[in-house]
């Protein structure tokens, strides 16, 4: 259970618990999965097409190598999704790099968690140092949102999407990694650890176009949360707490077209009936958002997130509408 692959088998949380998978695959937005929202699966039949929800059926069992990370997807298939969606992935070493940036701003000072070398890094191993005005408390609880996030790799820094190559804990790079090691290394019991952990988890948000990013970006998060959880008591958290953390995730990395704030292809022409003198007459109505090219009056379905400091269901665009 929970093994440490690159690529995260469905099968894998299928055998460890039937509702882990369901959680990963459910998008608080529609109150149903999440779809492929894109054309790369057609090739497995009807049931892959754009709009179609992704199921377990389709992930798992035959179709278990259906879903996998960029770096083990052919170049046919890379060169497809460049082309029709311009996917392309940040190597580990510039995710490092900018996050970099993000931390020297915050603390005031280079070289953090780590010193960069060439296309690379080298982790610093002396426990983090906080600036006097500013506690790891508080660098815990900063949100942070990976837009178009892909597999997540500013997130959670598992492997390099580019290459593939997995990445041991203590060199790991991501928000959500750094954010993690600063627990561990201020925490030692482990019901606090463990309330600490899922405040990180809780203050990292992503968003991506197509369903399979989507997942795979979420067991990404899961992931880094149970290996964490192993490298710091040397044991595998519980299926209560992993469903515990799925769930969190699958609020904080949703499925979203980041130009509309609306779940992928959600707008939809809508039909009027108007009565005239020569009787009913019906027309297409297209969506107001679309057609004025601005992210209000969609028809579509907007995104929710969780504002986890309420505990209530917000539309993401309302976080755009404070401005």
């Amino acid at each position: 259970m929970f093994r440490e692959f690159i690529d995260v088998k469905e099968d894998d949380l299928l055998l460890a618990d039937f509702e882990i998978l369901n959680i990963l695959l459910y998008d608080h937005s529609s109150k149903k999965n999440i779809i492929w929202a894109t054309d790369n699966y057609q090739k497995y039949g009807d049931r892959f097409k754009f709009d179609f929800e992704i199921t377990i059926d389709k992930i798992t069992g035959n179709y278990g190598e259906v879903i996998k990370p960029r770096s083990k997807k052919t170049v046919e298939e890379k060169n497809k999704r460049i082309k029709d969606n311009a996917e392309v992935f940040t190597p580990s070493w510039i995710c490092n790099e900018q996050n970099n940036l993000a931390d020297e701003a915050w603390f005031g000072r280079k070289n953090i968690f780590n010193k960069v070398l060439n296309k690379s890094w080298e982790s610093i191993d002396e426990k983090i140092l906080f600036p006097e005005n500013k506690t790891w408390k508080e660098y815990v609880n900063s949100l942070r949102l990976e837009i178009s996030c892909g597999e997540a790799p500013y997130l959670a820094s598992r492997y390099d999407t580019v290459t593939g190559k997995m990445i041991k804990v203590k060199d790991r790079i991501g928000l959500l990694d750094r954010k993690l090691r600063i627990v561990s290394e201020n925490i030692d019991e482990e019901a606090e650890w463990i309330n600490w952990g899922i405040k990180s988890i809780k203050s990292v948000y992503g968003y991506d176009w197509q369903g399979d990013n989507v997942l795979l970006a979420r067991e990404n998060i899961l992931y880094t949360f149970i290996d964490y959880y192993k490298d710091k008591f040397n044991k595998k958290p519980s299926l209560e707490l992993v469903k515990q953390i799925a769930e969190i995730v699958s609020w904080n990395i949703w499925q979203m077209d980041g130009l509309k704030f609306v779940i992928p292809n959600s707008c939809k022409n809508e039909k009027i009936v108007e009565m005239t003198l020569f009787g009913e007459e019906e027309h297409e109505k297209e969506c107001l958002g679309c057609k004025k090219n601005s992210y209000k009056n969609h028809n579509g379905i907007y995104c929710k997130i969780m504002n986890w400091e309420t505990n209530k269901q917000i539309k993401f665009i309302s976080l755009l509408n404070k401005k």
